[in-house]
């Protein structure tokens, strides 16, 4: 390397993000401390391909030096181990961007996820991708030369730091283009400067790299004695490893690439390897992850595919192949039928582009099938994880929706328990003889669904109801219709009609009781006037003694709460009043003949109504009004 320091040094601080990165990763990750080397070998790979890509359009940026490779060597003497690419380089501007800064929204948020447990913040950095940070587990000090390919030598860069507080950064002069970083080990760093530890992690990390990744070794003779001569040889199959043969590929091979491509310390849960030849010609490499990346849901998480044509890297996070609600897989599509110059514009747009999407959605949906029809377990793991995101596919993906669906996971009363784990193929099979609808009732929280008076009937005559409970089930119940051909039915909307499991003494018996309330329904409503749609008898509840309901076709609680939520403005639902007259507090509500005590028993039994049903009254000072002057009479 020559090399030679110029001018324009300077010292800078590190993010406070860094820093609480770099001290995390040297205490966290220290029992895994191999994997700074994949990380590593994985970055100068990237680089290459972003050369490699971009010389499709200015061929210059090669400057005479189209072999692509990442080089490793060591000295033992000044206690160093240096990884060199000769790729795409960085800029100062690049340098202290890249080097200096994590550019992730929701930093603050991922670090105030961390916790004192070791074991999980190793998981949670890995999931954060930690890159070029990853060389201060083995090493007390880091050196970068650097320069982008396309200036002139002058315009190298070198930065060094201890990995504490700050940085230093200078304008170096650098002969060739790409990056070596030089590691000053650690004495628990002073292993990987050994040529057999090296290949054996280079083997286990780095085979599938398609470029070639060599090391500095010694030249013996024919008695097999060192002659005191280096010679580069290269150490990894540098044969990218979605264009080799399945059968040829193993398992950790799989996963190790997974590794590479998704920047998780985690192995996936599962994937699928696919060549695809006629109409469309491509390879795709899939991966469904076992955790769930910590910025899933944030705004600008990055999502989508490593897109390559022909084997050339094109783009990182290529969305285009993927639907929103699917925004968790990882992996690479290779095409040969789009152009070696594509741009996300073009891709938006195109026919190719729009039958690959396609195509890879199906085959994920076939992954989560498959794993759900024969891993019950392993699904269930996967719901943890993915199941909110998921539950966005009714509503983006009409020609799958059926699909997505039966992949759908809830609670139900059938199960004493939170956890999701009712599909609804599984409801449709225990439907009632006469049972034509899928019943299911929104709520806050679990507890509020599993004690919701509107299930009083349900229990009674032994009819399942989905209980729903995360904040989006709501909106998503406004595009999931049916299932299987049955209609969804809400059991809080005043549609719901459960006579048809009741026999004719039953329905009788209702009808007497019906005309007999009618005057104190009507009593009911003059007393409320505007406040509710209707006041009306129902005999779907045991011991409550009323609920609100809402019309079929009206905005229900939950949904204008997830609005309010938003800062949208909500207009106002109207209830419908129902009253069970079987009810010794409804009964004796019928016999006060004093209007201004009816109306206090009214305003009690719409308050605990109300509170059941969206947890606030609008005005409880009324409510309460109510109980202590009924209380006082008692």
């Amino acid at each position: 390397m020559s090399e030679t320091a110029t001018q324009n040094k300077e010292t800078r601080g590190f993010q406070s993000e860094v820093k609480q990165l770099l001290h995390l990763m040297i205490h966290s990750l220290y029992s895994n401390k191999e994997i700074f080397l994949r990380e590593l070998i994985s970055n100068a790979s990237d680089a290459s391909d972003k050369l490699r890509f971009q010389a499709l359009s200015n061929a210059d940026l090669y400057q005479g030096d189209a072999d692509l490779s990442v080089k490793l060597s060591f000295d033992e003497q000044a206690n160093t181990l240096t990884i060199s690419d000769n790729g795409i380089g960085m800029s100062r501007e690049d340098v202290i961007e890249h080097l200096g800064t994590i550019a992730k929204s929701g930093t603050a948020e991922f670090f105030s996820k961390l916790s004192d447990d070791q074991s999980k913040d190793s998981q949670l950095i890995g999931q954060f991708g930690v890159g070029f940070y990853s060389a201060f587990i083995v090493a007390d000090a880091v050196t970068v030369r650097t320069r982008a390919a396309g200036l002139p030598v002058e315009q190298g860069v070198q930065w060094h730091s201890a990995g504490e507080g700050d940085y230093t950064i200078e304008d170096v002069r650098k002969e060739s283009r790409g990056t070596d970083i030089v590691l000053h080990m650690r004495e628990e760093g002073k292993e990987f400067l050994n040529e057999w530890r090296l290949r054996d992690v280079i083997s286990k990390y780095s085979d599938h790299i398609g470029i070639p990744v060599e090391m500095q070794t010694d030249v013996r003779d024919d008695e097999g004695k060192e002659t005191g001569e280096k010679k580069w040889e290269q150490v990894n199959k540098a044969q990218a490893l979605w264009t080799r043969n399945k059968s040829e590929i193993s398992e950790e091979e799989y996963q190790e690439f997974y590794k590479h491509v998704s920047h998780d310390f985690a192995d996936p849960l599962v994937w699928s390897h696919n060549r695809v030849e006629g109409k469309n010609d491509y390879t795709s490499l899939l991966y469904i992850p076992a955790k769930a990346p910590w910025d899933m849901f944030n705004r600008d998480h990055k999502s989508g595919l490593k897109l390559y044509v022909q084997r050339v890297f094109i783009m990182d996070d290529a969305e285009q192949f993927m639907p929103s609600y699917l925004r968790f897989i990882r992996g690479l599509i290779d095409s040969n039928d789009l152009p070696l110059n594509v741009s996300r514009e073009i891709l938006q747009d195109n026919k190719v582009t729009q039958s690959l999407r396609n195509a890879c959605t199906k085959r994920v949906l076939t992954m989560l099938e498959r794993m759900a029809n024969n891993d019950n377990d392993k699904y269930l793991s996967f719901w943890k994880e993915f199941g909110l995101v998921l539950k966005e596919g009714p509503a983006e993906d009409m020609s799958n929706k059926e699909k997505v669906a039966g992949l759908l996971r809830f609670a139900s009363t059938e199960v004493d328990s939170e956890e999701q784990t009712v599909g609804l193929a599984s409801y449709v099979e225990r439907m009632k003889e006469d049972q034509d609808k899928i019943y299911y009732l929104t709520a806050d929280s679990y507890a509020a669904a599993k004690n919701s008076p509107h299930l009083e009937q349900f229990k009674a005559k032994g009819i399942e109801v989905i209980l729903m409970f995360d904040r989006i089930d709501e909106w998503l119940m406004n595009y999931l219709t049916e299932f299987d051909g049955k209609q969804f039915q809400s059991i809080t909307k005043a549609g719901l009609d459960l006579s048809k499991f009741e026999d004719d003494a039953e329905k009788e018996k209702h009808k007497a009781a019906e005309e007999e309330f009618k005057s104190v329904v009507e009593r009911t409503k003059d007393y409320l006037g505007e406040r509710v749609k209707e006041v009306r008898t129902t005999f779907k509840l045991a011991t409550t003694p009323a609920v609100v309901v809402t019309d079929d076709f009206e905005m229900g609680t939950q949904m204008a709460k997830l609005l309010e939520a938003a800062g949208q403005a909500v207009p106002e639902v109207k209830y419908i009043f129902e009253i069970n007259p079987e009810h010794p507090l409804v009964k004796q509500m019928a016999d006060e003949t004093d209007e201004q005590a009816f109306g206090r028993w009214v305003e009690v039994l719409l308050g605990q109504a109300m509170l059941a049903e969206r947890g606030s009254l609008q005005d409880p000072s009324q409510f309460l009004g109510a109980i202590n002057s009924l209380l006082t009479k008692g």
